[in-house]
């Protein structure tokens, strides 16, 4: 009940017990029959099938390779990670990067027991670069997925505006922490792995091949409901024909990141005679400035989808709002649909009282400078 994904969906409840009593039933059938909720289905559908174990896979075996070229040892697992990972979410969706991230993180950094400011450093970098790394195409990060259809943005405006800034953004930010934790990663080198084996038992390359149709399927017909939940439907008679090579496919996260942006489309209906006139009385640096901080207390899709209620909303204050959303979507756990992923997987490797809020905020706080430098400077 208190996670920030369903209760947005519980304040459904009130709102249609007001619209009823007020409007009559009809009323509330018209309203929600005319709200669009592809963006939602096409979250759920690509989360599914981005969280199979031959794409998780794939993506694991592309890391490790990545790794392999600096000799295998913690630290460049340790760059690998927080670099390619992220950035694989402009493919495979934010939480699937984010649980690839976080897992391997947790056998081949966290097990180790690297100091506290390096745990709560690479903690941060995880969630800022999860957050901007989805920039590269517009179906791999839930704020941009809300926006990208209203302002028709295409593959490649998401690169050429956004991406190759996130992945500058990364690198920059990834280096920096690296020359600033130098000594203890190398202190890492002289530490025997005792982690628990990570399970290398390979797919078959043929049920890779079709679990990328399926996503192919799905990013092509990503306004299209019926098509979705069809692909969906297929996908999972096929792992259940293909189970032997297949995990329980788990769907609860993806239905409940779905469940708040369908709850937010509906709700954001009836805001925008206020959110209108507030953004659009707003320069680009301050509404970009405002997007970031509002996203530390807000889920940054709620950010993204106001604004694309607004009328008229010129393509720079278009840019700007889009660029604070993600680049704050690292201060905190609620700030970014994939953050309490990451957070359940790696919570234990702080401790009993888990991760300290402030502590994230304060690790987080200079790799979000970097991200605004990156998308704001190179405007």
């Amino acid at each position: 009940m208190g996670e920030v994904e369903a209760v947005f969906g519980i304040w459904l409840i009130p709102l249609f017990i007001a619209i009823i009593l007020f409007h009559g039933w009809q009323a509330m059938v018209d309203y929600v029959e005319h709200v669009d909720t592809s963006q939602a289905t096409f979250v759920v559908v690509i989360m599914a099938m981005a969280g199979s174990k031959p794409i998780m896979r794939l993506s694991e075996i592309g890391i490790g390779k990545l790794a392999n070229l600096g000799g295998g040892s913690p630290m460049a697992w340790w760059l690998s990670i927080l670099t390619l990972g992220p950035l694989l979410g402009s493919f495979i969706t934010g939480p699937a990067a984010m649980t690839i991230s976080a897992l391997l993180l947790r056998h081949r950094f966290y097990n180790l027991q690297p100091r506290e400011s390096l745990k709560y450093a690479t903690l941060g970098l995880l969630f800022v670069n999860v957050s901007v790394g989805g920039m590269l195409t517009q179906f791999g990060s839930p704020p941009v997925i809300m926006v990208a259809g209203p302002w028709k943005w295409s593959f490649a405006h998401m690169f050429l505006s956004f991406g190759w800034k996130a992945a500058l953004g990364i690198l920059v930010a990834n280096a920096l922490y690296l020359g600033i934790f130098w000594k203890e990663l190398s202190r890492l080198e002289a530490i025997a792995l005792t982690t628990e084996r990570i399970e290398s038992r390979p797919v078959p390359v043929l049920i890779t091949v079709y679990h990328l149709m399926f996503l192919v399927w799905t990013v092509a017909n990503a306004t299209h409901s019926l098509l979705l939940i069809l692909g969906l439907l297929f996908f999972l008679a096929f792992v259940a024909a293909t189970r032997r090579h297949q995990e329980i496919i788990a769907l609860r996260p993806a239905l409940m990141v779905g469940f708040f942006l369908a709850s937010l489309v509906i709700h954001g209906g009836c805001q925008q005679w206020w959110i209108a006139p507030m953004l659009g009385h707003l320069s680009e640096w301050p509404l970009m400035i405002g997007a970031t901080v509002l996203t530390t207390f807000n889920d940054n899709a709620a950010i993204t989808y106001l604004a694309s209620l607004v009328p008229g909303l010129s393509d720079s204050l278009k840019y700007a709002v889009v660029a604070g959303a993600v680049t704050g979507g690292g201060l905190t756990v609620i700030a970014n649909a994939p953050n309490p992923a990451g957070q359940s997987i790696l919570a234990s490797r702080f401790g009993e009282a888990g991760i300290a809020p402030l502590k994230l905020f304060l690790a987080a706080v200079f790799p979000t400078i970097i991200m605004g430098a990156a998308f704001m400077v190179f405007r």
